[in-house]
């Protein structure tokens, strides 16, 4: 904080917004009161524990300073944190300003988010439960194709250069009816992006810089759990040999997500991008992957994407995966718990995978260079352990995997990549055949 820096109490039970929200007796009674302000370095937003704001949202384009950020969190003494269910609004529009690497891939469209941050830095949002479901929305089913993208919180870099010193922290963000569809719009419990500025010449490019996700319940949400990075120069990131320069002009740095769960998303659980060096350690993806199903993706049109897994790196550079865990990732084209995926010097060591549908592991078509797989455990993996899908290289050193009996190293039709195995152990499960009735 600084001297001039204040404290907004935000009571959706005791406050009004006739207030003038300094107090916790003088309390705004809804968050326009807030989005209204403009935040000053240091200023701190304190919603009431208890207090649900119904059909809701916090937008936020107002930025901290790396000794004074601004900090939006939580105050008194009852035991559920503050909730922001937006139900669909807080509506806003993302463009990429380009076309993706797809032209199936979805680019631009509105999207509700119930917290946003657009364009600031120097953040930290932490200890609220954010939902965000579409429901009560006429007309809409749940499976459309054209449904409306929805975050639980959305970050947009855009037109201010590098973004730093965002953290999201200790989070429970659950219900978000996103769009099972569109991978690379705004869309599940935690997205972040980084949009073509209007004038990239004079605001440089957007893009991130010490960013931290951490401690967060990422819940039944769609698409994703937590995706951190697409970004509109991805076109800067093309064939397999990824150098240091391309992400110091056009990339991310300093990106850690650690110690959060994600469980039933309904696609990929946990996906950094664009990337150099990110951490990701401690994390767990339970059940995702859950809607990539004829069931309920049953509505694309041209769209492309009913692939999903659940730890994995998107076109990064030295991406570091510790201490993860990931279990029961639902049966689709991959399925696997991780997935070494179009980058280059990707480490997973000391991670454990458990009855995920698509097996392991993946290193994924020919720009998956330089990967290492190292001390991991893999109990009961299915359809097949590991996934050498046309990479060019792979060393698994180490790994201890526990695999069913009728259950191939190789999964099949997922082969034609090259890797070397050094003191890895395959031991037979016996007894895994269920009895009848």
């Amino acid at each position: 904080m600084t001297s001039l820096s204040a404290t907004y109490y935000v009571s959706q039970r005791t406050g009004s917004d006739e207030n003038d929200g300094r107090t916790c007796s003088t309390a705004f009674a809804s968050l326009s009161a807030i989005n209204r302000r403009s935040l000053q370095p240091g200023d701190r937003v304190l919603l009431e524990r208890g207090s649900v704001f119904y059909g809701q949202y916090l937008h936020v384009t107002d930025s901290g300073t790396k000794e004074a950020p601004i900090v939006i969190g939580a105050y008194g003494t009852a035991d559920a944190p503050p909730r922001i269910d937006a139900c669909g609004q807080g509506i806003w529009y993302q463009d990429y300003g380009t076309p993706l690497d797809a032209p199936t891939h979805v680019y631009h469209g509105y999207v509700s988010s119930a917290v946003l941050l657009y364009d600031a830095e120097y953040i930290v949002v932490e200890d609220l439960e954010i939902t965000n479901e579409g429901s009560m929305i006429p007309g809409e089913r749940y499976s459309l194709g054209e449904k409306m993208n929805r975050t639980g919180v959305a970050v947009v870099a855009k037109d201010k250069g590098v973004r730093g010193g965002i953290t999201l922290r200790n989070l429970w963000i659950h219900d978000v009816h996103g769009n099972v569809y569109d991978k690379h719009m705004n869309n599940g419990g935690i997205y972040m992006t980084a949009l073509r500025p209007e004038c990239e010449e004079l605001t440089g490019v957007a893009r991130y810089r010490d960013i931290v996700i951490e401690g967060c319940f990422v819940h039944r949400v769609s698409r994703w759990g937590i995706a951190a990075g697409y970004t509109y120069a991805h076109d800067k990131f093309r064939g397999a040999e990824l150098t240091e320069a391309v992400f110091l002009n056009y990339g991310h740095e300093n990106m850690q997500i650690r110690n959060n769960y994600v469980k039933e998303a309904g696609g990929d659980g946990i996906t950094p991008m664009y990337a150099l060096r990110p951490l990701v350690e401690h994390n767990m993806a339970d059940s995702v992957a859950c809607e990539i199903n004829d069931r309920i993706y049953c509505e694309p049109g041209d769209r492309m994407g009913k692939v999903a897994a659940g730890i994995w790196p998107w076109k990064c550079k030295d991406a570091l995966f510790r201490y993860n865990e990931v279990t029961d990732t639902r049966l689709n084209q991959d399925g696997m718990a991780y997935d070494a995926d179009s980058g280059d010097g990707t480490v997973y060591e000391s991670n454990y995978s458990r009855q995920n549908e698509g097996g392991c592991v993946m290193f994924c078509l020919q720009e998956a260079i330089h990967n290492t797989f190292r001390d991991n455990i893999s109990y009961d993996d299915l359809g097949g352990t590991i996934s050498p899908s046309e990479n060019p290289d792979a060393l698994l050193q180490d790994n201890v995997y526990y695999v069913r009996r009728g259950v191939p190293f190789v999964r099949k039709n997922m082969d034609g990549g090259s890797f070397t195995q050094v003191n890895d152990r395959v031991v037979e499960l016996y007894n895994m055949v269920l009895s009848p009735g």
